[in-house]
């Protein structure tokens, strides 16, 4: 292809060579002469197209509904002077979905993860209502100012809770394998197996690894990583992406891929609008600690140190202890059916009390409710942990008592555990509350879960509960520690409702 905004790019001369593997044959042939880069084309996945249509026409019905709303409550009925806020109700669709446009929220790469769509929402809202009242004050125009305080932010929830909703259903498609970015991995094979694990584990992020390319040495050794085919090395990956359908190229961090070699792939990469991401060392440091800062014409990843101390331990703080009073108060006679449930199983005490390892390393007395016969701790020797590496936990626990596994399966046996937040001991968002003899056995890495207070809930709550190894429980307390926010707190104890409702991974 050639014509008057084209580039020409020398291409070295290269054998033939053949990728061959199970699952794609190609026969890459790189011949002298020109490549012709031009106007690059739209490369969005059908299913991405058919969510960002899905969004429009949910926006336009939450901005109708939201405008029909503001008229009957404001005026009642329509009567002669609300009939122009009638007629505005009907343009106003059209000007909400052109606010979501110009604040991106329909960037397909913003579907499914993140708090990017709903900030995004959030951000049209504000524009919008701000552009009314201005244009409103410099035109001098009357403005019925109830309509304006309902229909606007009414449009706005109304659209939140339809992108929640949407994204619901992305999520529950994508467990099941469908509506995927297909990546092509990049970097070295230990790196690529984290990477494709990762993803398998977390699906409803919607990345599949499809294909990858290793460093010129690995890809002559490996024909699968993880299961995932190699389609050669590093120059290869131009010819990979459209062999496997993959819209998305991910690099992992490697020596091979600086700067130059990146800015190279990025233009190989160009022509067919494949997106680009780089994963940087830091795999589990992410959100508001991390920025980009150009210094001398180098975009350097800058790394704020996490904030474990000062006002905002203070503000979780607050937070922990008034939502844990105000949900005694509220769940007192739930907490008192419980007891009484409790009570019925036979011998032994209601609440169940152990030494559990808190923050700095300080030893408190966790409360539950009791889930297992009297002689409990007794008869735990004669078990198998089902878990490998510190944790003990059996699947199928003789000593857990009918009440109990019900209890458990819906994490109801951990409301006392409430008095421990009012107490200080713990918090709302966590650490998991480790025993004394696992700490024994914890590594230097390990130990950093106990720089914050154990909590309640926390990233292995809504990650599979007991159905995680130690590694991976491991894992997600270091990256709630490396990246705690209030923010984050709010997140987790929402996503907590749904898994405990489930009850998956309780045991």
């Amino acid at each position: 292809m050639s014509g008057p905004n084209s580039v020409s790019l020398p291409v070295p001369v290269e054998t033939e060579r053949r990728v061959l593997d199970g699952e794609y044959t190609a026969a890459v042939v790189r011949r002298p002469g020109p490549v012709a880069v031009g106007r690059p084309a739209e490369r969005v996945p059908g299913w991405a197209r058919r969510h960002q249509v899905l969004a429009f026409a949910a926006d336009l019905v939450c901005a109708l509904a939201a405008g029909v709303l503001a008229v009957l409550i404001r005026f009642g009925d329509v009567t002669p002077h609300a009939a122009p806020y009638a007629v505005t109700s009907l343009v106003f669709p059209l000007a909400w979905a052109l606010a979501l446009a110009a604040s991106r929220a329909y960037d397909a790469r913003i579907f499914g993860i993140g708090s990017d769509e709903f900030r995004r929402v959030a951000r049209a809202g504000f524009a919008l209502t701000a552009a009314v009242a201005i244009g409103a004050y410099v035109t001098k125009t009357d403005v019925a100012r109830g309509y304006v305080v309902l229909a606007l932010p009414a449009c706005t929830l109304l659209t939140l809770w339809a992108r929640y909703a949407m994204r619901r259903r992305l999520h529950r498609r994508r467990v099941r394998g469908q509506c995927m970015h297909r990546v092509v991995a990049v970097g070295h094979p230990a790196a690529v197996a984290d990477l494709v694990t990762q993803f398998r584990r977390e699906r409803y992020h919607g990345m599949e690894v499809v294909a990858c390319c290793l460093p010129e040495a690995d890809a002559a050794r490996h024909r699968r990583i993880a299961g995932v085919p190699v389609l050669g090395d590093f120059s290869d990956v131009p010819l990979a992406v459209p062999l496997t359908g993959s819209d998305t190229v991910a690099v992992l961090a490697c020596p091979e891929m600086d700067g130059v070699a990146l800015r190279r792939l990025a233009w190989r990469l160009e022509k067919s609008r494949t997106d680009l991401v780089v994963a940087p060392a830091l795999m589990e440091v992410a959100g508001p600690r991390t920025t980009i800062r150009p210094v001398a014409g180098l975009p350097l990843l800058h790394v704020e140190h996490p904030e474990l101390a000062g006002a905002s331990r203070v503000v979780k703080a607050l937070f922990d202890r008034c939502v844990a009073a105000l949900a005694l108060l509220a769940l007192t006679p739930l907490l008192l059916a419980v007891a009484i449930a409790v009570r019925s199983t036979g011998p032994g005490p209601v609440l169940f009390r152990q030494r559990r390892v808190g923050r700095d390393g300080r030893l408190f007395t966790l409360y539950k409710f009791r889930t297992m016969v009297e002689d409990a701790e007794r008869l735990k020797v004669a078990l198998d942990s089902d878990v490998q590496g510190v944790l003990f936990k059996v699947r199928h626990d003789p000593r857990i008592t009918p009440v109990g596994a019900w209890l458990r399966r819906h994490s109801l046996d951990e409301l006392p555990q409430l008095l421990n937040v009012l107490r200080g001991d713990m918090s709302l968002v966590g650490p998991r509350p480790p025993l004394p003899q696992e700490v024994a056995k914890y590594g230097d890495d390990v130990r950093r879960r106990l720089v914050v207070r154990p909590g309640m809930t926390g990233l292995w709550q809504v990650s599979g509960r007991s159905d995680l190894s130690w590694e991976e429980s491991v894992r997600l307390d270091l990256r709630y520690v490396e990246n705690w926010s209030l923010m984050l707190d709010l997140q987790i104890l929402w996503k907590t409702w749904s898994a405990v409702v489930r009850g998956a991974g309780a045991y």
